[in-house]
């Protein structure tokens, strides 16, 4: 009889967790949901994750709580979601800098992004714009590399920051060019922009929501994106492989993570209702105002990208000697 007892428990205890996921997937979210951002109120990132969680909370109907954990290139507030209780209710937006390309330039880092997080979805991307001041005598791609390649020495270029995207674009185009060009980093794209219309840098790669406007004005010179294609947001503007340049793709995107560990009915049921929201048309006319389009690609696509970018930009940071500031 005991036997049976016995039996009769296990079977009752597989059944239960057979449907433990898809339950574990309905009830999400039960209370209400914290997102880390690792930058500060109004920057690209928190701009797309408040865009995004303000869909979720009004479909779910609980509460999504932005907060916002800037410091350390990124890397604090990152670490602040790889810490976390991996139940659904801490989540994290992150790019491409804490995700990938600070394990290239510091020592160590507070996480592991292997082992301490795991991707979502990227929820949005816009390409990097490779610009000049209205000065340089290059109205193409091929006029400016003849200009580098003339005197290179003439030329200065600024990035937001050293060891970011910005920076590591533009030290991978100098280098495909053959030619060695001034650095100057500024802490962030405003300053970064200040100095381009200022003329105290002659170029820069730069995120399309800094500088479109202005090139748009005339006030500087939008040469061409870093997309792999042309953006359908940016449609005039031809790619860098569009003259040969190739290898040089620095689309700036947001990804969606979780701590490591979170159950995977979870992160099915948080993808699904992101990829949702990004299909919201207020949410996607948000992101067009910012040159960004919604992504919403798969926990797999995602890993795949920043695999990519690892592969893309270790070879650069090691051909530069560039390490974190």
């Amino acid at each position: 009889m005991f036997r049976r007892f016995l039996v009769g428990l296990m079977a009752l205890a597989s059944v239960w967790c057979l449907g433990a996921g898809p339950a574990a997937a309905q009830a999400w979210p039960q209370r209400g949901v914290t997102v880390y951002v690792p930058f500060i109120a109004g920057s690209t990132p928190d701009a797309i994750a408040r865009a995004v969680v303000e869909r979720m909370q009004v479909k779910l109907d609980r509460p999504f709580v932005v907060e916002n954990r800037p410091g350390a290139s990124g890397n604090t507030g990152t670490a602040a979601v790889a810490k976390a209780t991996p139940d659904g209710y801490t989540l994290g937006v992150s790019i491409v800098g804490p995700l990938v390309i600070n394990a290239l330039l510091f020592q160590s880092l507070p996480y592991d992004t292997a082992k301490d997080l795991a991707p979502i979805t990227i929820l949005a991307a816009q390409p990097s714009v490779l610009v000049a001041y209205p000065g340089v005598a290059a109205n193409s791609v091929p006029e400016l590399i003849a200009l580098l390649k003339a005197d290179a020495t003439k030329f200065t270029y600024g990035s937001i920051g050293r060891g970011s995207l910005s920076h590591l674009a533009m030290e991978a185009l100098t280098i495909k060019a053959g030619v060695k060009v001034v650095h100057l980093p500024f802490p962030g794209s405003p300053a970064a922009v200040t100095a381009l219309l200022r003329g105290d840098v002659q170029l820069a790669v730069l995120p399309a929501a800094s500088v479109v406007p202005l090139g748009r004005d005339g006030k500087l010179k939008l040469l061409a994106v870093t997309s792999p294609r042309r953006s359908p947001l940016l449609a005039d503007l031809p790619t860098l492989a569009e003259f040969g340049i190739a290898g040089v793709e620095a689309d700036a995107w947001v990804g969606l993570i979780a701590p490591a560990g979170t159950p995977a009915p979870i992160l099915a049921a948080i993808h699904k209702e992101a990829a949702a929201a990004l299909a919201e048309p207020e949410v996607v006319a948000k992101l067009a105002k910012q040159f960004m389009a919604p992504i919403a690609n798969t926990p797999d696509e995602f890993s795949a990208v920043m695999k990519e970018e690892h592969d893309r930009w270790a070879p650069i940071i090691a051909a530069g000697g560039i390490k974190a500031e």
